[in-house]
């Protein structure tokens, strides 16, 4: 047990971000040393390309849209706290996490309402906080390819903008995102068993 802690104690702001980010000091050690892999030329941080050399990332029809989501407004360097931070919308949501949680604390970054931010930001491309139906196409096309018709990828589109644009502006708000999938289990759709 003792070289775990002293492992820990070289994760900078390590009880900073175990508060923030809710992950266990062990797990917290498990995505240093997977974040130091990745930062192969030991820069201190990493950058597009190397999230782009995660095999499931590149081969995920949405990776570019993921590894944006790495790098809020523009930036080009991702430090530790900043991976660690995106990774904790996928920690599976524990009921102690709920009940030991001081109503006055920021939500925890693996709330419903936090993941589904997250999924809505995949979609809202320009980043003006709607879907319009030419976002929600340009997405479903990178998710089916060439396996269904255009027609039937427009039909798509029209058809969910439709059904989730309860004020008749032709996009989906966040919140209207949200209710749309408010009997969708999120939370373990979004969770990854990995990351306690």
């Amino acid at each position: 047990m003792g070289s775990r802690s002293s492992h820990a104690a070289r994760i900078p702001d390590v009880d900073s971000i175990r508060r923030e980010t809710g992950f266990s000091q062990a797990s917290l050690l498990r995505l240093y040393h997977r974040f130091r892999a990745l930062d192969w030329n030991e820069k201190g941080y990493l950058s597009r390309v190397d999230l782009q050399q995660i095999g499931a990332l590149a081969v995920n029809p949405l990776g570019d849209r993921i590894i944006d989501s790495f790098f809020p407004d523009g930036s080009l360097h991702l430090d530790f706290p900043g991976f660690v931070r995106v990774l904790a919308r996928f920690r599976p949501v524990d009921d102690e996490d709920n009940r030991n949680r001081d109503p006055k604390e920021p939500e925890p970054l693996n709330s419903r309402m936090n993941k589904l931010r997250f999924a809505f930001q995949l979609y809202d491309l320009d980043r003006d906080g709607k879907i319009s139906r030419q976002e929600m196409l340009q997405v479903l096309r990178l998710m089916v390819g060439v396996q269904v018709t255009e027609e039937q990828l427009e039909s798509i589109a029209d058809r969910t903008v439709q059904e989730a644009d309860e004020d008749g502006d032709g996009a989906v708000s966040f919140l209207e995102f949200a209710k749309s999938l408010e009997k969708m289990n999120i939370e373990q759709k979004m969770s990854i068993r990995i990351l306690k």
